[in-house]
């Protein structure tokens, strides 16, 4: 197993889009591809840089009022996807899934909305599940993806992306699946205690 992974295509799948032009300057800089959905995808591209539409490697429109935008088996194989295993290489190769290196998420604000006083249907609709999805999926597959869960983390990948160019080893990765998962157990307690209120 390679312990330093170069980062290729990234997923950019965020609430805030504040601070991220720094860091997609990067990327860019180092060319990385980007894929995402909806208004990420339309503020990529006021930046200027070429990002696939996550409606064309998975042929299906994000469907529900956008509930469902990521959660298809050519997003989720691209991140889970182990890139030693020749089995799991086989798959990507039959079913044409690319590989995801990295995973930006920032998540619907769900502990604003509860604190701004807005109704029941509208804390429900700001319950993330694609986004939580994949945290976990980039987390989960560490050894090969880069997950970077919130904005918080945006100037740290910043910083590993000055040092080293678009490279990671495993240690980074590992540092971020912490965190990752970190962002997801304050997620779902938040939820929690709301539900349980």
């Amino acid at each position: 197993m390679a312990e330093t992974k170069k980062i290729k295509t990234a997923l950019v799948s965020v609430f805030h889009k504040d601070g991220l032009d720094e860091l997609l300057a990067k990327l860019n800089a180092e060319g990385v591809k980007f894929l995402s959905t909806g208004g990420t995808q339309k503020f990529i591209e006021s930046l200027g840089y070429e990002c696939q539409a996550v409606e064309d490697v998975t042929t299906y429109p994000s469907i529900l009022g956008g509930r469902v935008k990521t959660l298809h088996p050519k997003v989720f194989g691209g991140i889970l996807a182990r890139r030693e295993n020749e089995g799991d290489r086989e798959q990507m190769r039959q079913y044409e899934i690319p590989e995801i290196d990295l995973v930006i998420v920032d998540l619907y604000p769900f502990e604003d909305t509860v604190a701004s006083g807005a109704s029941d249907a509208d804390i429900i609709e700001k319950i993330d599940i694609g986004g939580i999805s994949l945290i976990r999926a980039g987390a989960k597959n560490f050894k090969d993806v880069v997950i970077v869960p919130s904005k918080a983390e945006y100037g740290i990948l910043l910083d590993i992306l000055n040092k080293k160019g678009a490279e990671t080893d495993i240690e980074d990765r590992r540092m971020f699946a912490t965190r990752a998962f970190g962002v997801s157990s304050h997620y779902d307690t938040a939820i929690h205690g709301w539900f349980d209120k």
